[in-house]
């Protein structure tokens, strides 16, 4: 990465990393937040307060209109995003306005304001949408569960209570805390003085860690097997599908193996004409979506396939996957199906980064990851110098069916 970048852990334990990009009209604010699903019984509150979080602070009036206003003077925009692991907070800003927009995101962390009116409007929306996990959900859930055992985050929601707004305050004293948290500033200005000027505004933010971070799975690999998830009935009704999920075993971004192995998985299922498409769903018309992709998070990582077809198909969609995992890891990919392969990841890589925003966006993944600035760039040059040898290899060692866990839901009698 040939910018010029500091990397600062700051008193309060906030890592904070400036990223000169000297052209840039606008300057990019990433705050992630550790803020995993570790107890049920938070599950409430953990949303509602994503929710509301940006929505009021003490400082001034402090109305969702004011900070709309604040924004709107900077030239700024800003945004929540909740995943897995983390709780993302993003602000896009004019150059100029970054003093401001700092001095706004510090009202927001130091001097949050939950109130009721704000909690109704977030529930109103959250009661809008059917509650319970979809026919998806379940059979993930399920398939996760068997494969590497009970975790936090595959357990079942927690019996719905409408939290308070002190339960939010209790949990913004401590989840949203510096200790653990990135923020990754991408500007114009010069690193260092952007670096005094977060200092400057969140000396006083303190905190944590928040211990919101997934513990490992039990089982480093998944179980493998078959297994039928009934298809019942949710909020959302009935799937209207058959579904097929499944787990291998893979390796974290950080393994010398993931390149090899990133190439066959491509190779599997990863482009519109990869082994699966053109055999489940182009030569027997049994599924309208297929996908093979990498998974993974701080609990571990693995290889998903994933089929959706007509009902009362699960069970053949499931022969085909196995004979297609069977195929790649005996044979391995032909040379054409790598090079197809090779040329859609290194696209992809370089499509990754195509704006400032996506680029800010991975970048800051990869610092709360622990992963370098420049691993995308380096993770290219990986993939260019993958032999064919070692993709046969990854696939003899990975796709394996009897090493892969297959779950399926049909909403199909006949074919449970």
């Amino acid at each position: 990465m040939n910018r010029k970048t500091t990397d600062t852990i700051l008193g309060n334990g906030l890592r904070v990393v400036v990223v000169h990009a000297p052209l840039a009209p606008l300057a990019e604010l990433r705050l992630v937040l550790p803020y995993a699903r570790t107890a049920p019984h938070l599950s409430p509150a953990r949303e509602l307060l994503a929710g509301c979080l940006g929505t009021g602070t003490t400082a001034g009036n402090g109305s969702r209109q004011d900070i709309a206003d604040r924004a709107a003077d900077l030239g700024a925009e800003l945004s929540t995003v909740v995943t897995a692991e983390s709780l993302v907070m993003a602000t896009s800003v004019l150059s100029a306005g970054l003093p401001g927009a700092l001095e706004l995101l510090a009202d927001l962390l130091l001097r949050p304001a939950y109130r009721e009116h704000e909690l109704a409007r977030v529930q109103l929306r959250a009661a809008a949408v059917p509650r319970g996990p979809g026919p998806r959900q379940r059979l993930r859930r399920a398939l996760l569960s068997h494969a590497f055992g009970s975790h936090p985050l595959l357990d079942p929601p927690a019996a719905q209570s409408e939290p308070g707004t002190g339960d939010l305050y209790d949990l913004h004293a401590r989840a949203v805390v510096p200790q653990g948290s990135v923020l990754l500033v991408m500007t114009r200005d010069s690193p260092d003085d952007v670096t005094a000027l977060v200092q400057e505004r969140l000396a006083d933010w303190t905190g944590g860690p928040s211990g919101l971070v997934l513990p490992r799975f039990a089982r480093p690999t998944p179980l493998p097997g078959r297994i039928t998830v009934p298809a019942g009935s949710t909020p959302a009704g009935p799937a209207g599908q058959a579904l097929v999920l499944t787990a291998g075993p893979a390796v974290p971004p950080t393994d010398p193996g993931h390149a090899p192995l990133h190439l066959a998985q491509l190779a599997l299922g990863g482009y519109a004409s990869s082994l699966l498409t053109r055999r489940v769903r182009d030569r027997h018309g049994l599924a309208y979506a297929i996908s093979a992709e990498i998974r993974g998070n701080g609990a571990g990582d693995w290889l998903e396939i994933e089929c959706a077809g007509a009902p009362g198909t699960a069970g053949r969609i499931a022969e085909e996957i196995t004979g297609c995992l069977r195929e790649l890891a005996t044979d391995g990919p032909t040379g054409q199906e790598l090079d197809r392969a090779r040329a859609y990841a290194t696209g992809f890589t370089r499509f990754a980064l195509a704006t400032r925003t996506e680029e800010a966006t991975a970048l800051a993944g990869f610092a709360a990851a622990g992963l370098p600035l420049d691993w995308l760039e380096t993770y290219r040059c990986a993939l260019a110098e993958v032999t064919h040898a070692q993709v046969a290899q990854a696939a003899a060692q990975f796709l394996q069916p009897s090493r892969t866990l297959i779950a399926t839901l049909d909403d199909d009698e006949s074919d449970r």
